[in-house]
Formats: C-alpha cells, sequence, structure tokens
C-alpha cells in the first residue's frame, strides 16, 4: 500500500466498521479500522437485527426523550422494502413503548423478545407487572434521588444514570429480587440493572424469527451496542451471519462501528446503493 493510501485508510470516513479477525483477542480499546465498510455491504438476501437504544438512538438521561431522527426512519424503511420485510428492531424497551417511537413497516420485539409484533400491526395489551414481591426491593432503592424504577410488562429496570453512585444498591436490589420469584434473572446494563424472566433473551428471539419468514434463509445482521445484545449477536454469527458491536467493550462480534451515528449513517449509504440496485 502506497502512503496516499495509507493516509486514506487512517482518514477514512467514520462509517466504516472494523473488522475483528477470528480468533483475535476482544479488545475493547482496539483501534477502529476505516477501511472496511465494504464488508458490510447489504445484499438483497440479508435480514436486519437491531437494537434501539444505544445502537441506532444514542443513551440519554430521560429514556422517554429518546427518539429516532427523520432520515434514520426512511432509510429502516428503504432498506426493509428492499429486503423483503426482513428488518426487525430488538429492544428491552416494551413493546407499545417501542411502537410508539420506531416505524410501523418494521418488525419489532420489545421486552428483549418476549413479544413480537408485525409491520402495521396493533400493539396488543401490555402484560402483567411483576409480583409486589419482587418489586419491594427495588421500589426501596428508587427512592433514591436519581435512581428510577421502570416496569416493562413482567420487566422491572432500575435506572441510575442520574445516580452513579447507587450503582451497588441497585445491583444488590436487583439480586434479592431476582431470587425472589423463581424462573427470574438479574442482568445489568450501561447505568441499568434489569429483573427479568429467564425467557426474556434477544438471542432466543433472533433465532425464533430467524426460522420464520420473512427472515428465514437470509444472513441475519445484529447490531447491538450493550450486554443484552450479546446473545443476539452471538446467535446471529451461529447462524452464518455477522455481528456488529456499536461502541466500545467487549464483545464476540465480528466486526465494530464507533458510535450509533455511524451506524445511522451507514444505513443511509446502504438505504441509497440498494435502492439505485436494478
Amino acid at each position: 500500500m502506497g502512503g496516499a493510501e495509507r493516509r486514506s485508510a487512517r482518514e477514512g470516513h467514520r462509517l466504516v466498521a472494523q473488522r475483528i479477525p477470528r480468533g483475535a483477542r476482544r479488545d475493547p480499546d482496539r483501534r477502529v479500522n476505516r477501511g472496511d465498510l465494504a464488508a458490510l455491504r447489504l445484499a438483497p438476501g440479508d435480514a436486519l437485527f437491531l437494537d434501539f437504544d444505544g445502537t441506532l438512538a444514542e443513551l440519554g438521561p430521560d429514556p422517554d426523550a429518546i427518539r429516532l431522527d427523520t432520515a434514520t426512519e426512511a432509510a429502516l424503511r428503504t432498506i426493509a422494502e428492499r429486503l423483503g420485510g426482513a428488518v426487525a428492531l430488538l429492544s428491552g424497551r416494551d413493546l407499545r413503548d417501542l411502537a410508539r417511537r420506531t416505524p410501523d413497516a418494521l418488525w419489532r420485539a420489545g421486552g428483549h423478545g418476549l413479544e413480537i409484533l408485525a409491520p402495521h400491526a396493533a400493539p396488543p395489551d401490555p402484560p402483567p407487572p411483576p409480583p409486589e414481591t419482587l418489586l419491594a426491593p427495588l421500589r426501596a432503592v428508587a427512592r433514591h434521588p436519581g435512581v428510577r424504577l421502570e416496569l416493562k410488562g413482567p420487566v422491572a429496570a432500575l435506572h441510575y444514570r442520574a445516580a452513579p453512585e447507587a450503582e451497588a444498591a441497585c445491583l444488590a436490589a436487583a439480586a434479592e429480587a431476582a431470587v425472589r420469584l423463581p424462573g427470574h434473572i438479574r442482568q445489568a446494563g450501561k447505568m441499568v440493572v434489569e429483573v427479568k424472566p429467564q425467557t426474556a433473551h434477544k438471542g432466543a428471539a433472533l433465532r425464533r424469527m430467524a426460522a420464520d419468514p420473512p427472515f428465514a434463509g437470509r444472513r441475519p445482521l445484529m447490531f447491538g451496542d450493550d450486554t443484552t445484545d450479546e446473545d443476539a449477536i452471538a446467535a446471529a454469527e451461529a447462524l452464518g451471519g455477522i455481528g456488529v458491536k456499536i461502541g466500545p467493550g467487549t464483545t464476540a462480534a465480528s466486526f465494530r462501528a464507533p458510535d450509533p451515528a455511524a451506524l445511522r449513517a451507514w444505513l443511509a449509504r446502504e438505504a441509497e446503493a440498494l435502492a439505485g440496485a436494478t
């Protein structure tokens, strides 16, 4: 490679994702190679699965304020049309909440895959919340200023982004809540800890969806940023697909992109390419 090419590779657009070689150590601080986007070109036989918070949209102190921008909504609609409808959002949000803030032309899976909604379908009534026996220790720690308890059907989440000093108390309360109800587990994420049924599993949800139309027979691509997405990333790669880690952190994914803005721009670029294909 000549000097000009080396400079181009170093200074390439931030959209380009990093290929993590098979068998290589998963290094959370590995430098992003901005010359490899061509390896992630979408094809008509692909299927897209994407997390919402921290992946398509930046995380923020108020989850209720997070929305998709209109350009990304348009890109997702175009990609879904070109991929025969095989685009799904796979989120830890409650399904009804996810449906309010995302295009109804897409498949939506809420509660880490507990509920799945087909395009243009109306969300069902919400499932019952966890029993009070489980919620008691969570309600107690939620009295701490800056800690917020969110109920998402059978999933309960403690958000402490506004009170990082309460992390240990939130983790302990979630652990106590999980042992109070058989079949529930604690799962920690980015400034949040959840108590959820063991069946709330993004990897299992991706496998179920990948077995049925319009996803069956397609190469699955899973994009996620958090520990809750790693099961789905591993499932996609086990099915012969590709996992993409958004942001820093240890991952099983073969590719990495630096942040949600990079992913949104990549989606816009791929939508344009698919729309222009004959």
